[in-house]
C-alpha cells in the first residue's frame, strides 16, 4: 500500500508528465483520500463518491456478463475523460487511482450538428 508521502508523490509525478491532467485522487481500500490535488475537501469527497459510483455500475455490469475483475476503468465525454484504476491490495482491499483530464485536443467531435448528418 502506497504511504502517504508516496501518495503526494505520486500524484506529482503524475500531474508532471501529463498536462491533460485536471485532478488526481488517490483512495485506500477503506474509502480514505490518501492524496489528491483537490484542494477543497467537499469537492474531493464528491469526485471520490463518484468515481466509487463508476466502478460500482462498471463491477455490476462486469457480473452480468461474466466478465474478469475490474482493473481499469475510462469514461470519455466531450468536456475530457475519467480514468480510473483499482489495484487489489490483498486484505485491505481495493486502492484506487483516479484521474480527470481535459478533452483530447486530437479527438474530433462526435456531436452531430445542422451542418452535417453522419460521420464519417
Amino acid at each position: 500500500m502506497l504511504s502517504r508521502m508516496d501518495a503526494a508523490q505520486a500524484l506529482a509525478d503524475l500531474t508532471e508528465i501529463s498536462s491533460q491532467v485536471v485532478h488526481v485522487a488517490i483512495v485506500d481500500g477503506s474509502g480514505a483520500v490518501l492524496a489528491t490535488t483537490i484542494a477543497d475537501a467537499g469537492r474531493a469527497a464528491r469526485f471520490v463518491e463518484g468515481v466509487t459510483t463508476l466502478l460500482e455500475e462498471a463491477d455490476g455490469l462486469r457480473r452480468s456478463r461474466g466478465l474478469p475483475g475490474l482493473a481499469q476503468l475510462e469514461a470519455a465525454t466531450h468536456e475530457g475523460s475519467v480514468f480510473v484504476v483499482r489495484r487489489e491490495d490483498g486484505g485491505a482491499g481495493a486502492q484506487v487511482v483516479a484521474a480527470t483530464t481535459r478533452p483530447d485536443p486530437d479527438r474530433k467531435s462526435t456531436r452531430l450538428n445542422s451542418s452535417h448528418v453522419s460521420e464519417s
